[in-house]
């Protein structure tokens, strides 16, 4: 597909280091990505948008376990369906402000997005998608005895709570999302990994279970066409030895080194090894490049100068 790319928004890039993700921290933060966007879009690029909700809908859980005693409780897969509306909403909003203050026309639309799992993937079993805030151990303990989470040190920020997260196997509303990027409509899709569901009885049902954004993303820009997918995080690069004395950032990197690293356990489970997979995954299916770094260097990355770029390929060794 010519001129067009994913984006694909971290939750973490809009709930910040040390804030409260409260909502105007959010707003704040999604203007920084929108006018990285909106600047894509003056260029004539088609865009899809996705997004992550690793916090946010920890967050919506949490309301909802807290005040199940008052009204009525929601399901992991409802809790990400709310999600997708709250930071679409975010997103939409700020996108929209951006693109008018640069007198770009393109319309912007937000699409409620499932994507099939299957019933039996092993990740019902094992839980290791993170969600929700971070915990110092001892309370991360006590919610572990008192609550029975499942909890996780993520990447040397803290702990915190995991659920199961499957494989995606299928965007629901591929059909829709397509003709939204034919008629040159920004996307937001996809939004927290998609609506997690499954086929059962000829019926769709969904699944308590998050699934990662990355790798639906992957999955969504591989069955749109896409040659080129942009993973927005919250660092500049991928780096090794990340957050040691020796840390290296990678400005380039092959297939061959992604998969060496991920072999040599480089990258964090719940933090940059599902995107470094999702990349590969992505390249393996007929992608171009997948270039991975914060919300302020997203034209930078696209025009080569800033992120990590991964091809299948690389231009030089790392």
């Amino acid at each position: 597909m010519h001129r067009a790319v994913l984006v694909a928004v971290g939750g973490n890039s809009l709930i910040r280091s040390g804030q409260r993700g409260t909502i105007s921290e959010q707003f704040e933060n999604a203007r920084m990505t929108a006018s990285n966007i909106a600047e894509i879009a003056a260029l004539g690029y088609r865009i899809v948008i996705t997004h992550g909700n690793g916090p946010q809908v920890g967050s919506q859980l949490l309301r909802s376990e807290a005040a199940s005693m008052q009204t009525y409780s929601q399901p992991l897969d409802v809790c990400v369906a709310a999600t997708q509306g709250e930071i679409g909403y975010i997103l939409l909003n700020s996108l929209q402000s951006e693109l008018r203050a640069r007198k770009v026309q393109t319309p912007v639309s937000v699409v409620l997005t499932r994507v099939a799992v299957r019933k039996s993937d092993a990740a019902f079993g094992s839980p290791s998608k993170p969600i929700g805030p971070f915990y110092h151990k001892e309370t991360a303990e006590q919610k572990h005895r008192e609550l029975g989470w499942d909890i996780v040190e993520d990447a040397a920020r803290g702990y915190r709570r995991v659920v199961p997260s499957p494989m995606p196997v299928e965007i629901m509303e591929i059909d829709v999302i397509r003709k939204c990027v034919a008629d040159n409509i920004i996307v937001i899709a996809t939004g927290g990994g998609g609506i997690p569901v499954v086929f059962e009885n000829g019926d769709v049902k969904g699944v308590e279970a998050v699934i990662d954004k990355d790798r639906s993303s992957a999955l969504l820009a591989s069955e749109l066409g896409m040659g080129r997918m942009m993973i927005s995080t919250d660092v500049e690069f991928v780096y090794i030895n990340y957050k040691k004395q020796d840390q290296k950032a990678i400005p380039e990197m092959s297939v061959k080194d992604a998969e060496k690293f991920l072999t040599e356990g480089e990258f964090p489970t719940g933090s940059m090894r599902p995107k470094i997979e999702a990349a590969v995954d992505f390249l393996k299916r007929g992608g171009d490049e997948v270039i991975i770094t914060d919300p302020s260097h997203l034209l930078g990355g696209l025009r080569g100068y800033c992120g990590t770029h991964i091809r299948r390929e690389a231009a030089r060794r790392v």
